[in-house]
């Protein structure tokens, strides 16, 4: 577990790593912090929300979801890919940066899913708890814990959401060449733009 402070440094992190980036074009080396469980390989995701009409618009995602990177570095690397990289969205303006908030989850090592029947799946997937991967062949997909919670999923709709993020038929889940993975995620973000820094709970 990461403490709230750790959560915040990255948060700031983020924002700053972007900002300087799109500003000047400039990439900041990954700063020292006391605290060694930033220097582990972990898999992280930035995620970046447009504020409109105070509703929480996406503006950009991307991540490792593997843990090949230190944390520090995974976050700014995923920082910088989703402010100007995510194919999905135009880079981000300098003068968006009023108007976005900055997201951070720290993510657990996949664990493949085991099952006679696929059918079974669902009964495995904690909506809440759990982020999904799907590969079929050279087909993947992800999905954080967070969106089937913004979107008020079933483990079903959430399978299914995954199947096609990964470019699959949505109920390729069923199938006998499919490989699920679940993992789980510490969240940190913004509360407004600049604003307080929370720990995101996303309840049972």
């Amino acid at each position: 577990m990461l403490t709230l402070e750790e959560g915040e440094f990255l948060v700031r992190l983020a924002r700053n790593v972007v900002t300087k980036y799109i500003t000047k074009m400039e990439k900041i080396h990954p700063p020292k912090h006391p605290s060694a469980k930033l220097y582990e390989k972990r898999g992280a995701f930035v995620t970046i929300e447009k504020i409109i009409n105070e509703r929480k618009i996406l503006r950009g995602c991307i991540g490792y979801p593997l843990p090949h990177l230190p944390l520090i570095e995974a976050v700014i690397e995923s920082a910088i890919s989703a402010a100007t990289k995510d194919p999905r969205f135009p880079p981000l303006k300098e003068k968006e940066l009023s108007e976005v908030i900055f997201e951070v989850s720290v993510l657990t090592p996949p664990k493949l899913l085991e099952v006679k029947n696929p059918k079974d799946y669902p009964k495995l997937i904690k909506i809440g708890r759990d982020g999904l991967i799907v590969e079929m062949g050279y087909y993947s997909g992800l999905l954080l814990p967070q969106v089937p919670v913004e979107y008020n999923w079933d483990e079903e709709t959430f399978l299914s959401e995954c199947c096609m993020k990964a470019g699959l038929p949505p109920d390729c889940w069923l199938s006998r060449g499919v490989r699920i993975y679940s993992f789980t995620a510490e969240i940190f973000c913004e509360e407004r733009p600049f604003g307080n820094i929370v720990r995101r709970e996303l309840g049972e």
